[in-house]
């Protein structure tokens, strides 16, 4: 809306240029973001359910009775702040529908009693992807780039729906596994979203730069890093409450659309394996248990029986780690990591 705004009023008054400056739209949305999750977190966290504890989770008890699900108050506001300062299109809004309908399946299940089913929340979560991978590509065949291989590939849009619908699966999933040390889910996922909102301005949507490294250049890669970095935003204010010791839970109203858009921000990108880049202790927390999981679960082949998982619960029982030392430490190798990984990536092509 302001975008559009200055495109109109540009003409009138040179101040009014700002409001199309990609910079200042970007700034003025991660700084809304914050601020008004900030504030507005306190003002109606006393009127979210309540954390009632995890069966067999590390110091489980310590969060019994705090509020949770904080994602119902900040994905609106990641939302409507999108539709602020954006240059919209039906694209992202559709992205934003689904991240609302992450948002509301994450909080009927944690205000529900029992909990949801593993295969209901997994089913549900696979339409969202599905949605989502149908809006990003258009149903029309999509530009990737992949390392060790210097031209852009066009993907076929049914193989690319297959493909990046398990991407945005298993991101949710990650996300919301990781989701059990104050502050772990949102310092890692905003760190990783971070990093995609500058590969997204600085690399595959700026021309000359794209050109240089030999990656495709996506004309609403900008677009894309403006509400990557309104979700950075929203996460820096909730991680003010949420520093141990936390006031506030995310909950699964705020990890599974945190986690949609990880795998959405990476797709936009257009290359899948940047997810292994920007969220690899995201994946090695999460996913690999969900892997571990399933192979017992439907082919009755054990693996990594030694290893507890989450794996911030198996440093925590096993090696004796505390809260701070698994957050610290898991977002140094997050840290030094993905740049360079990201280097690897882009020069080695």
């Amino acid at each position: 809306m302001i975008y559009f705004l200055g495109q109109y009023f540009a003409d009138l008054a040179g101040p009014f240029r700002l409001l199309v400056s990609y910079i200042f739209l970007a700034s003025l949305g991660t700084a809304l973001g914050a601020l008004l999750t900030w504030w507005l977190l306190p003002k109606f966290w006393h009127s979210l359910p309540v954390d009632r504890g995890r069966e067999y989770a590390i110091d489980a008890d310590k969060s019994i009775g705090k509020p949770i699900s904080a994602g119902i108050i900040f994905i609106p506001i990641f939302i409507l702040i999108s539709l602020l300062v954006v240059p919209i299109d039906w694209k992202f809004t559709g992205i934003l529908i689904c991240a609302a309908a992450a948002m509301v399946t994450g909080y009927f299940d944690d205000r529900s009693i029992q909990g949801w089913s593993e295969y209901r929340l997994g089913a549900i979560d696979l339409v969202i992807a599905i949605a989502a991978s149908i809006i990003i590509c258009q149903l029309q065949p999509y530009t990737i780039w992949l390392p060790l291989y210097s031209e852009p590939i066009q993907v076929d849009p049914v193989l690319f729906i297959a493909g990046s619908t398990v991407l945005i699966w298993t991101s949710i999933n990650a996300t919301n596994c990781t989701d059990g040390v104050d502050g772990l889910s949102a310092s890692l996922s905003g760190m990783s979203i971070l990093f995609l909102g500058g590969i997204l301005y600085g690399i595959v949507g700026h021309h000359a730069i794209s050109t240089y490294l030999l990656t495709p250049h996506y004309e609403q890669g900008a677009d894309w890093a403006i509400m990557a970095f309104i979700m950075v935003g929203c996460l820096t204010g909730y991680l003010w409450h949420n520093s141990y010791p936390s006031a506030v839970l995310m909950g699964d109203a705020g990890s599974r659309p945190v986690g949609l858009m990880l795998g959405v921000l990476v797709l936009a990108c257009g290359n899948p394996f940047l997810i292994l880049v920007v969220a690899f202790v995201v994946l090695v927390n999460g996913a690999t248990g969900m892997i571990k999981v399933a192979l017992l679960r439907f082919f009755k082949i054990g693996v990594f029986r030694k290893i507890r998982y989450p794996l911030h619960d198996h440093v925590r029982h096993n090696m004796g780690w505390s809260n701070t030392q698994v957050l610290v430490r898991f977002m140094l190798l997050q840290a030094v990591g993905t740049p360079i990984l990201l280097v690897l990536l882009l020069k080695i092509r």
